[in-house]
């Protein structure tokens, strides 16, 4: 019997979170081949990463692994429920208006700027002298 398995990209600022559901699991979640609760050790941060499952009443149907990489903390939390979100839509289409309406499918699109030449920063300027 061949195994049937969602997968979802999530992004935030330089984060890259590949999602995978596999239905019948026991709820568990899989980041990096680490649990979730040793990966991300603040309790804000998994909040994140499980707010569309416990929205959605899925926390406990789909095992989820998760391949993310790039940026910081925050950002791979982020991407990681962008990444939920839109393998839950795989799921269920009809899931579609709930997660909207909580903006999970939002992609942050907020990025570092880049340096721009005769200027020591992206906006910062040299000190202007008259003389």
């Amino acid at each position: 019997m061949e195994k049937v398995q969602y997968h979802g990209t999530g992004k935030r600022k330089t984060s890259t979170a590949r999602v995978f559901l596999m239905p019948g699991g026991s709820g568990q979640l899989i980041i990096n081949h680490t649990d979730f609760q040793e990966y991300f050790k603040s309790a804000a941060h998994r909040l994140v990463v499980t707010q569309a499952l416990v929205l959605t009443d899925h926390a406990e149907t789909f095992d989820v692994y998760v391949n993310v990489k790039g940026g910081g903390v925050t950002g791979q939390a982020g991407a990681t429920r962008l990444g939920i979100a839109r393998a839950l839509l795989q799921v269920d289409p009809e899931l579609r208006p709930v997660l909207k309406k909580a903006g999970f499918l939002n992609r942050d699109s907020r990025i570092k700027e880049r340096k721009k030449y005769g200027q020591p920063g992206a906006r910062k300027k040299y000190q202007f002298s008259k003389r």
